[in-house]
């Protein structure tokens, strides 16, 4: 997949802005370059050092296309590896598009997606995960996600699987070299020493793997189902908790007869909220469509908030407590929160009994924000921010995720051998298909169709 020739592509957003960068990668970048660039200090860009910016025009002939800055990256020591010119030009959608076509018709061809960073994980600058975590990087939309892309493209996560294979590794190699003395029935590899290593590396497999469950929530977000029956607040508590009219309020019942969803960030991680049609019986065919979706977006919520009217605890309290345990009873793994809205509209003194009575239960104003805090942190309660907070590795790539769960299949094959005392060559079969599934994290082991679909999702400039 090693290319040579050299590409080109806008690597700031499309569209009008105050500076556009654009980026070329390859063996004739500099050269195209200083072809069609007039340094104002007459400067030959090929002469000058890496890591330098160098104000000029760029031209087509004798038109002049802009005032530039060329930032110039000489190979190895740039982001792909190979020679690098980054063309800091003004942000006219017309400007780019000229100077792109300029380096087309000069010999460059415009990048595939991805390609730059598929280039530096070529040239060995980035390892394969270490890739998949600029993309990761680019599209995080909260502290969270920040945090893990961020960690994972400096190697943390890459870094202990790596340390994990080359230990492997090693007693892979005596355990063969055995193989070829097993006449002699000499031992190279320490019984002892490498079944702690196992034991080891099946704890760190199991760790990462159970990370995968909070990192792909932080990842994508989590999806906050809010139900009840019509006119307790839903839409106003969407409302308050996005801090914006995202759903209209009305006292009409069976206003919102389809779902809304929108998303906020609550202690870094990201949160979507789905305001759902109020549950009844009705012969509006529209409502009893939003109805339906009602349930479907039940069955998708991580977390339900049920909403409920504060004065329905005092009056119709037994039966309440009815709905809730059938609600549970259908749902027993998702966490339900019970939330009495309208607080400010009845004495609280009268519900405070219910708080020891239900479980989970938030007495709340949507109209007045009372309460709409305590709920964001019950929310993020929900979420085990450990691991988070201590900095440790967190899986949320899916790819990372089936590989770990094949490797540690393989490890668990390593493990009853050794505890069955089966014979070298038995235990290097699966010590080597172990190997092999590490190997396709940090890139070690590849395929032309492996990564064309990892880079086929970055975007052109990247």
């Amino acid at each position: 997949m090693i290319q040579n020739d050299t590409i080109i592509a806008l690597a700031t957003a499309s569209g009008s802005g105050a500076i556009a960068v654009i980026r070329l990668s390859g063996k004739d970048a500099i050269a195209l370059c200083d072809a069609q660039f007039r340094s104002v200090n007459k400067k030959t860009l090929s002469k000058e050092g890496t890591h330098t910016i160098h104000l000029g025009h760029i031209v087509d002939d004798n038109r002049t296309l802009d005032e530039v800055l060329v930032s110039v990256f000489k190979n190895p020591k740039s982001y792909t590896g190979e020679d690098v010119i980054e063309i800091s030009c003004h942000g006219s959608p017309y400007i780019q598009q000229e100077i792109i076509q300029l380096f087309l018709r000069k010999g460059a061809r415009i990048a595939n997606p991805g390609e730059f960073t598929l280039r530096a994980f070529l040239n060995a600058k980035l390892d394969l995960s270490q890739a998949e975590a600029v993309a990761d990087l680019i599209a995080s939309d909260g502290e969270a996600s920040h945090q893990i892309a961020i960690q994972q493209m400096r190697g943390g996560f890459s870094n202990e699987i790596k340390m994990l294979r080359e230990e492997l590794m090693n007693f892979a190699s005596l355990i063969e070299l055995e193989l070829d003395f097993a006449e002699e029935d000499v031992e190279f590899a320490n019984r002892y020493q490498f079944q702690e290593l196992i034991s080891r590396i099946t704890n760190v497999l199991k760790r990462l793997i159970d990370s995968f469950a909070v990192g792909n929530v932080i990842k994508n977000g989590i999806p906050i189902a809010i139900i009840g029956e019509p006119n307790v607040g839903k839409s106003t508590l969407l409302n308050a908790l996005l801090n914006e009219e995202k759903a209209i309020v009305s006292d009409i019942a069976g206003t919102t007869r389809d779902a809304i969803e929108d998303e906020m960030s609550i202690g870094g991680i990201n949160f979507r909220f789905i305001d759902t049609a109020g549950i009844r019986e009705t012969e509006d065919v529209v409502e009893s469509i939003g109805i339906k979706k009602t349930f479907e977006k039940i069955e998708q919520a991580q977390v339900v908030v049920m909403l409920i009217d504060a004065k329905e605890l005092v009056t119709k309290g037994d039966r309440l407590k009815n709905e809730i345990a059938q609600i549970k009873n259908k749902h027993p793994q998702k966490p339900l929160v019970i939330v009495a809205n309208k607080v400010d509209a009845i004495d609280k003194e009268r519900i405070t009994n219910f708080e020891s009575q239900i479980a989970n239960l938030i007495l709340l104003s949507a109209k007045t924000g009372e309460g709409v805090e305590e709920l964001k942190s019950k929310l993020l309660d929900f979420v085990n921010t450990g691991a988070l907070r201590n900095n440790d590795t967190i899986v949320t790539n899916s790819r990372h995720y089936d590989a770990l769960l094949k490797a540690l299949e393989e490890i668990v094959k390593v493990q009853e051998g050794i505890d069955a005392n089966l014979s070298g060559d038995l235990l290097a079969i699966d010590i080597r298909q172990a190997l092999y599934h590490f190997g396709e994290i940090t890139g070690e082991i590849t395929s032309d169709d492996l990564l064309g679909n990892i880079f086929a999702n970055f975007c052109i400039g990247k």
